[in-house]
């Protein structure tokens, strides 16, 4: 039974050394759209490789963080953890001083590996080396400071980006792993699964990596047409296909598809696609619009986001108790409707436009949406499998989510009408990002009918969310350890 108190020096090591790794990935999630504008700029890219930017490493981190769960299981936690420590900081080394765009976007695959090893291994770490009757406590500073970090980072990214330049926005986590590290091999216990057996579902985790992966890349250079982007979209669904067979068959997979047979479950994996699939398109253009039709700096940019992070810590340990008391349902519906009217409230911010006037209200209906919807979202996914699998419901659902980010960044220039210089030109893109807007609106109301038709309150004596204050905009929170044994 793990034994180590949060007021012992030990515990307090544990917790800075998981919640700094934890922030490392997090922080890539959301400072690097500040930066892309800058990038752009200084690389002589494209809207494509933009895209890439943010979507190479997305495809790795959700096509294996489960995978990587599984490997900590197996292998050791703390070992698992601190190679992804490692393998992020020197994968961000190379994104800070790649010499062109192809050699970023590659080091951002890397780094996307890095990340789905590290992930799930810092809230495993907490639930493994704590006293039960300090988890919570501990799991709620976690994730308390992880909001804090999320908040904090378009802030810190933009003044990077103004400051010392672009590359210093990943240049940074070196010597955060240089600190990380260390203390978590002197200071945090070595655990692993009890049991833990069997073979790895690596051809999954492959297959679905690599669905994504052509997925995106048909959707990214459709525009261009010709017969490449139609094979790729082929082998794409040809992937796709392949990776439900072989879950379907493995005694053991990665994403076991009866777990699918709860429709609740399914239910809510459809809002969060809906949800996420909105968020990662409204993120990844929302900081473009800001710098290239308003004319903001990367700084200013960056913390005019800020309100929608603050919300989200400040109330969303509040609206989990208010669903516990009146079920999921109601949140789950009017959430995204609010989210809904945020993004149709930025249509307001074109040129000249007032911060106080025209972006402050629109980031505060989107905050005060998803401040309504994230706890109850996590809630409902937990209380809709068996207790033993609501870790690896959870993981399942924030891959859902990161895959469903990456999707809409791919799809939303596409769908409306960006062209590949269009972030040089704020006319153009000014009117193309109204019309993303309503993309992501509509998405969000379809997430909404959803939640509203297929949503019921989980029985009582499910598991419950520890993680009540989150500030992540791109996936909802890990809970649970994310990948149970039957995994491996």
């Amino acid at each position: 039974m793990p034994d180590v108190r949060m007021a012992s020096p030990q515990g307090r090591w544990i917790l800075f050394t998981t919640v700094l790794g934890s922030s490392m990935a997090l922080l890539d999630s959301t400072v690097v759209n500040v930066a892309l504008p800058r990038i752009g700029r200084d690389l002589d890219a494209n809207l494509s490789a933009l895209q890439w930017t943010v979507n190479a490493y997305m495809v790795t981190l959700a096509g294996l963080i489960l995978l990587g769960g599984a490997m900590g299981d197996r292998f050791g936690r703390r070992k698992v953890f601190v190679v992804g420590v490692v393998w992020f900081a020197v994968a961000s080394l190379l994104c800070g001083i790649a010499p062109n765009a192809g050699a970023l976007i590659a080091a951002r695959a890397l780094q996307g590996v890095g990340g789905a090893l590290l992930t799930p291994g810092s809230l495993a770490l907490i639930q493994a080396s704590f006293h039960p009757d300090d988890r919570g406590r501990a799991v709620g500073l976690w994730s308390g400071f992880g909001g804090v970090g999320a908040a904090v980072g378009p802030f810190v990214g933009g003044w990077l980006v103004d400051g010392p330049g672009w590359r210093w926005v990943f240049l940074l986590n070196v010597p955060l792993a240089l600190v990380c590290v260390p203390v978590a091999l002197r200071h945090v216990p070595e655990s692993g699964g009890e049991g833990a057996r069997g073979r790895f579902d690596v051809l999954g985790a492959v297959l679905g990596a690599v669905a994504l992966a052509l997925l995106t890349y048909a959707l990214i250079e459709a525009g261009a047409g010709g017969w490449v982007v139609a094979v790729t979209a082929v082998a794409g669904v040809v992937a796709a296909v392949a990776f439900v067979v072989v879950e379907r068959r493995r005694p053991d997979p990665m994403m076991p598809p009866d777990i699918f047979s709860s429709r609740q479950f399914t239910a809510v994996n459809l809002v969060t696609l809906c949800v996420y699939a909105a968020l990662g398109g409204f993120f990844f253009l929302a900081v473009i619009q800001l710098q290239v039709v308003v004319g903001y700096s990367a700084l200013a940019a960056g913390t005019a986001l800020l309100p929608t992070t603050v919300l989200m810590l400040l109330l969303s340990a509040r609206s989990g108790e208010l669903a516990d008391r009146i079920g999921p349902r109601l949140p789950l519906t009017v959430g995204p409707l609010l989210c809904a009217v945020g993004m149709l409230l930025m249509l307001k911010v074109g040129p000249g436009a007032s911060y106080w006037a025209d972006v402050l209200p629109a980031l505060v209906v989107l905050g005060l949406g998803l401040v309504m919807l994230v706890a109850p979202l996590t809630a409902t996914v937990l209380g809709s499998v068996d207790v033993a699998r609501a870790g690896l419901a959870s993981g399942i659902n924030n891959a859902a989510a990161r895959a469903a980010g990456l999707v809409a960044v791919a799809a939303l220039p596409l769908l409306a009408g960006m062209g590949e210089e269009a972030y040089r030109e704020p006319a153009a893109f000014d009117a193309a990002f109204g019309r993303a807007m309503g993309w992501c609106a509509g998405a969000l109301v379809v997430g909404a009918l959803i939640a509203l038709v297929t949503v019921r309150r989980p029985p009582p004596g499910c598991k419950r969310p520890e993680c009540l204050r989150y500030g992540s905009v791109v996936s909802p929170p890990l809970e649970g350890e994310p990948v149970r044994k039957r995994l491996v």
